[in-house]
């Protein structure tokens, strides 16, 4: 899943919402560096991706964009669901998503001196760009796709990956909401598994 997805997951809960937005650039046993909220963020990220990843509803979506784009397939699936997350927001949420976004920001922004080098890189464009917003529009699905195809290595195609969520919006949005409530599902019960693990409630 992608950032704002990761934002919703956390569930109101300010150190669980750093772990997952960092937990990509925290590798290994690194995740002891930090305090105990925030490395359960880590780890609830890291549930949250395996099990996207291995969902096959999630398989579906990629199935529809592995002929053009390869195993760039997950990165553009991804994006796409904070899309749809932004379509159905008040499914979801009582907090208006531009509040909730907001929110997100000052929250990260006052973590803001644990960030790892590579994370902080990349949130200084985050929040000047506003990500989080833009995922509602086709066109910052296309600029965030755009932005990636050109730091990866390869031809990945993903500037124009946002064509492909147009030729195929309405089976994305059925993938979507059938996935999603599984998802939740499944965080808030794991959330509540790693707090008891680690002796937090």
């Amino acid at each position: 899943m992608n950032f704002l997805a990761h934002a919703y997951l956390s569930f109101g809960q300010e150190k669980i919402l750093v772990g997952n937005f960092i937990a990509d650039f925290v590798k290994g046993k690194q995740i002891n560096d930090y305090e105990d909220g925030i490395m359960l963020g880590i780890l609830l990220h890291r549930e949250i991706d395996y099990f996207t990843d291995s969902h096959a509803l999630v398989r579906e979506s990629q199935t529809l964009l592995r002929p053009k784009f390869g195993h760039y397939s997950s990165v553009i699936t991804d994006i796409f669901f904070d899309y749809f997350l932004s379509k159905h927001w008040k499914r979801y949420s009582d907090i208006p998503r531009t509040v909730f976004i907001d929110h997100t920001f000052e929250i990260l922004d006052a973590y803001s001196d644990i960030f790892p080098d590579r994370f902080a890189g990349m949130y200084h464009w985050m929040r000047k760009d506003n990500w989080l917003a833009g995922y509602a529009e086709v066109e910052g699905i296309r600029q965030t796709l755009t932005g990636m195809s050109r730091r990866t290595k390869f031809d990945s195609h993903m500037e124009e990956a946002h064509l492909a969520l147009l030729d195929h919006e309405s089976e994305f949005d059925r993938i979507f909401l059938a996935f999603f409530e599984e998802l939740e599902t499944f965080a808030r019960l794991k959330l509540k598994e790693i707090q008891q693990a680690h002796g937090r409630h």
